[in-house]
This record gives C-alpha cells, structure tokens and sequence, in this order.
C-alpha cells in the first residue's frame, strides 16, 4: 500500500528539476544585470525576479536575502570552475607542465564566463560575513586537497623535501584566486592564453623544479 506521508519519489523529482531551473534563471538575470555595471548591493529584489520571470513571493521562497542568493549563484558558477583544477590535483601529472596549463585555461574560461558575478563575489566577502565565510570555506576544501596530494608526493619522493605542504597550498591557491581576480577586476593588458601559461608555470616550477632527480 502506498505511504500517505512519503513524497513519491517523482514529486521529488520535479520539484529539484523546477528548483534548478528556477535558479538557472535567477543567475542568468543576476549576471545579467551585473554586466549593466549595477554594483550588487544595488540591485533590488524586485528587479531580479522581473529580469527572472518570477514572482517577488518564489524568490523568496529560494533565497531568504540577497548574501544567500549570491552564495547559492556562486555554487553554480563555480562548479566547473574548480572542477579542472581539482581533475589535475588528482592526476598522476605525466604531461608535466602541459597539463597544468590546461587546467588553469578552464579556469580562467570559467571566470569569463560568470566574472561578473565571482567580482561581485569578491567584493562582498570583504564585508558580509555569510558571503566571506562560504568563500573562505570553499578555499579552505581546495587547499586541503592540495596539501592532501603535496604530502603524498613529498612522502613517495616525487617532490622535494623541503616542500612545506600547508604553506605551499596556501600560496598555490591564493596565487591563482587572486591573479584571475586581479586579472578580470580591471585593464591590464593580460591575454587569457598568457595568464593561464603564467599561472601554470608558476605552479609547476613551485612543486616540480627541485624535485630529485631533476
């Protein structure tokens, strides 16, 4: 006999399938609007759920203000953000520097493609606490997995040891977040090409150029 009280497992499909399709929309007209140059702080609810197609009541019913919409945005943009770099992380790293290049071009296409939103992002983590405290929680994951494989590769012998795993996930991270972030935030005559061939080589010459045997 079928339960009264359990939600039938197709609902419950289709309630995440609107959900996500509520939110795609949302971060559309966010992004959207960002690019007009309207700082975030300046953009009223209301406009986002007209911009969305959405009634003022199911934003709400989302995003109880605007830090955890802007929280939630972030999730999904970047989701294929960090998605490449954590790939090269846990690879055995046998295309050398060609490798982390390429990783550090997805990034940096990803970052184009939501960098108003991740701007926005990085302006309000200086002063909203919610929003700094996601952000630095989601760097934190990142440089716990580098320091995780730092020491597995000082303890097999592929990288030197002298290689401080903790400190040296902090730089690695903090050099990429910041150089894209820095990069985007304003002109500076850096190509993506030539950012992405930087950032790779800093990161490889960081943990391989006095490796043994090299």
């Amino acid at each position: 006999m079928p339960s009264l009280t359990r939600v039938p497992r197709t609902a419950r499909k289709g309630t995440d399938d609107r959900r996500a399709e509520f939110e795609q929309r949302v971060l559309a007209a966010v992004e959207e609007l960002l690019a007009d140059g309207t700082p975030f702080t300046e953009i009223a609810v209301q406009r986002i759920a007209t911009a969305s197609g959405s009634a003022r009541s199911t934003f709400y019913r989302y995003f109880p203000d605007k830090s955890s919409l802007l929280i939630r945005m972030a999730e999904l943009a970047t989701a294929d953000l960090f998605a490449a770099a954590e790939q090269w992380w846990g690879s055995a790293h046998t295309d050398k520097q060609a490798g982390v290049i390429r990783a550090m071009r997805a990034m940096i296409t990803g970052f184009r493609q939501h960098r108003y939103l991740l701007l926005a992002l990085n302006e309000l983590a200086a002063y909203d606490r919610d929003v700094r405290e996601y952000w630095h929680t989601r760097l934190a994951l990142f440089m716990e997995m580098v320091r995780t494989r730092l020491e597995a590769d000082r303890a097999a012998g592929r990288i030197s040891a002298a290689i401080d795993p903790a400190a040296t996930a902090i730089v690695l991270t903090s050099m990429v977040e910041r150089s894209i972030t820095v990069t985007f935030g304003a002109p500076t005559g850096v190509g993506d090409e030539a950012l992405a061939e930087a950032l790779g080589r800093g990161i490889w010459l960081t943990v391989y150029g006095d490796a043994p045997g090299r």
